[in-house]
């Protein structure tokens, strides 16, 4: 009878695991003889058309952050309508540094070109969508220049407050060696030669002497404009701008040097090119012309500029601003102490549990261990080869412990009961005869 009533289980079992078998094999196809399948080694692979009028931009963009291996996880499983909805940029803070500065680098020169296509004679529609572009483009641009200063000033900050940090940790003779070290570096950065003003008749000579080869006595703006016009756009952009201070930054910026800093050099190059935007580009569009280059080359600040003070002549935050980021920080550090105590507390918690389940364990398995040697102890055998020992039953909560104790304490009853019963027969045998009628 067990027999059968496992023989439909098995059965049921057994069809399932052919269905299983025959959904998971695969239909042999001959792809001989099916067109248009497989792809052909060599063959090219068309992207789809993403719709936005800048398609080939979008693709460096993601040839880029492909190359961030957090990011390139994300866009595994994006497709193209989250690309372009923008739910994807809120991980552009993950990315590394280098990622960054190649995105930035691109969409300037997106700008660019896009400046170029509104310059050129296209339908109104396409103008309107443009230009609209350009602007949005442009104020993202100004924006990430002016988070780049606070990024740039926080940074500044938190050198000086790390600095302070590790003097309090000094003795006094150290401290006094670490101060005079300190300024000594300073003064050494400051020992420079003169920095010429930027986008001034004198900074741009230099760098037609220097860097172009040229006889400084045969100095021509529009010339220069052109040499410097690498993509030969008719514009001087910002990257084309900023290359040309490097000769003024190296004379107050060395790697090599433990005093020089370079994030304060791309701040100084940063500083230069906004600088000479202000100065030169008219129409705020972030490219200077032809026109406006010559523009101010025609003016007496081009002659006869200003100093130009560089960073370390200058304050780049007060007293009160360091107090405040110092606060901000110490808050921070409380948070995230106060976490740590808060995960702290869970893992004992856990532990704790852990431990009293563990107890609990032990404890039942030894109530069950002693159930089994009083059963041995009254003569019972043993657990036959198919018969499973109570030991080996899992002990799961205290229902299955309470059951088995309520089973075994009605079994010992009846077996009590049975031995007097039997007791009785053997001594009075007239016990159990029924009683004569009178």
């Amino acid at each position: 009878m067990k027999r059968l009533s496992l023989l439909p289980q098995q059965c049921i079992l057994l069809m399932s695991c052919l269905l299983v078998a025959l959904e998971a094999v695969p239909i042999d196809i001959d792809k001989t003889k099916v067109k248009g399948e497989g792809h052909v080694e060599g063959e090219k692979i068309e992207n789809p058309d993403t719709g936005l009028y800048y398609d080939e931009y979008l693709r460096q963009v993601i040839d880029v952050l492909e190359t961030d291996k957090h990011f390139r996880e994300k866009l595994q499983t994006a497709d193209i309508e989250e690309i372009k909805s923008g739910k994807l940029s809120r991980e552009l803070d993950l990315v590394s540094h280098h990622v960054r500065t190649r995105l930035d680098e691109l969409k300037r020169q997106e700008v660019a070109r896009l400046r170029m296509l509104i310059k050129a004679k296209m339908d109104s529609v396409q103008d309107t969508d443009l230009d609209m572009l350009i602007k949005a483009a442009t104020s993202d641009l100004e924006n990430y220049d002016k988070t780049r200063h606070e990024e740039f000033k926080k940074y500044e900050m938190m050198k000086e407050h790390e600095r302070r940090e590790y003097l309090k940790t000094l003795d006094e003779e150290k401290r006094q060696r670490e101060e005079s070290k300190f300024e000594e570096m300073k003064k050494k950065h400051g020992d420079h030669p003169k920095v010429h003003h930027p986008g001034s008749k004198d900074q741009l000579k230099e760098v037609w002497e220097e860097a172009d080869g040229l006889d400084p006595n045969e100095f021509d703006p529009k010339t220069f404009f052109k040499l410097h016009d690498v993509n030969n756009d008719g514009f001087l952009d910002e990257q084309e701008l900023e290359a040309l201070f490097t000769k003024e930054l190296e004379k107050v910026y060395d790697p090599k040097n433990e005093e020089d800093d370079m994030v304060e050099m791309e701040e100084e190059r940063l500083r230069m090119r906004e600088h000479v935007m202000n100065e030169v580009d008219i129409n705020k569009d972030r490219l200077v012309t032809l026109e406006e280059f010559l523009r101010a080359t025609e003016k007496k600040e081009f002659l006869e500029p200003d100093s130009w003070e560089t960073l370390d002549q200058q304050q780049l935050f007060t007293e009160d601003e360091l107090k405040e980021f110092e606060s901000h920080i110490s808050q921070q550090e409380d948070e995230l102490r106060k976490k740590a105590e808060d995960l702290q507390k869970q893992k004992e918690e856990l532990q704790r549990q852990h431990d009293q389940l563990q107890a609990q364990k032990q404890e039942l398995q030894q109530v069950v261990k002693q159930m089994e040697q009083k059963k041995l102890q009254q003569g019972n055998p043993p657990a036959g080869p198919h018969e499973q020992p109570i030991t080996s039953i899992p002990i799961e909560d205290d229902k299955v412990i309470n059951h088995c104790i309520q089973s075994w304490m009605t079994k010992e009853v009846v077996r009590y009961i049975l031995t007097l019963l039997i007791l009785c027969f053997r001594t009075h045998p007239n016990f159990f005869l029924p009683l004569e009628k009178g």
